[in-house]
């Protein structure tokens, strides 16, 4: 596999959003904090958004970003969406980095089952490396957990196989990579919009104010009728690599 930036292949901008935007729900394109920081992240972190190219095909891809980062579990952002605002404060404020956080990282479908995923995490771990980072971590959104929407991450993270490994395909894929798991980011990202906007991205009705179980979410939506408003708080899984 060939890897790219993005920035050296803006041609590639309409198949990347096509081969992995089926990966993630619709809702999690609508993100509170996406607007405000990730032109910026674009602009100020293109080395650490890369793409695996099979003969010019986009097969895999991923992104981080990096902050500055004491070691220390409590000083970690609160997950997706602090790990946005504190790369951009403090690349502004002109700290040095001192850890790399994998954002996301997609195969495309025809790739799948390759362990192209480990080759984009590893080629970000190069791109740390080469770029003076010691520390990696990552919030994971952990594969399964939508299916038990009801049990609080902390929980998930204590169900085990056997031989020790996580349930989850996901954390066992950055387990198998010598990452350990940290604790779970309470308020990784906040989505909030109209019950009409809500009513779209899960493609369901909410008749009712209340808590919501609904498709590819970690955790409940809470939906409030009255002031037209459902607000969903997801919970992700910090990790350390090194």
């Amino acid at each position: 596999m060939q890897v790219v930036t993005s920035a050296d292949r803006p041609d590639l901008e309409d198949e990347v959003r096509e081969a992995f935007r089926e990966r993630w729900p619709e809702f999690i394109f609508h993100g509170e904090a996406g607007p405000e920081y990730l032109p910026r992240v674009s602009e100020y972190f293109g080395h650490f958004d890369i793409l695996l190219l099979d003969e010019g095909t986009v097969a895999a891809g991923g992104w981080g970003v990096p902050f500055a980062w004491s070691g220390d579990f409590d000083d970690l952002p609160d997950g997706y969406d602090g790990a946005l605002a504190r790369s951009v404060a403090d690349h502004e404020a002109g700290r040095l980095p001192s850890a790399l956080s994998f954002m996301a990282a997609a195969v495309a479908p025809a790739y799948d089952k390759q362990g192209l995923a480990q080759q984009v995490l590893a080629a970000l771990v190069a791109r740390a490396e080469e770029q003076g980072i010691g520390q990696v971590v990552a919030p994971l959104r952990p594969t399964w957990k939508h299916r038990y929407p009801l049990a609080t991450m902390a929980d998930y993270a204590t169900w085990v196989r056997e031989d020790g490994l996580s349930i989850d395909p996901w954390i066992r894929t950055h387990q198998r990579m010598g990452a350990a798991v940290l604790g779970p980011a309470t308020r990784s990202m906040v989505i909030s919009g109209t019950v009409a906007e809500w009513e779209s991205w899960a493609d369901m009705v909410f008749p009712v104010s209340g808590r919501y179980v609904v498709p590819d979410a970690l955790n409940t939506i809470t939906v409030d009728r009255d002031a037209d408003r459902a607000t969903y708080v997801e919970e992700n899984l910090w990790v350390r690599h090194r």
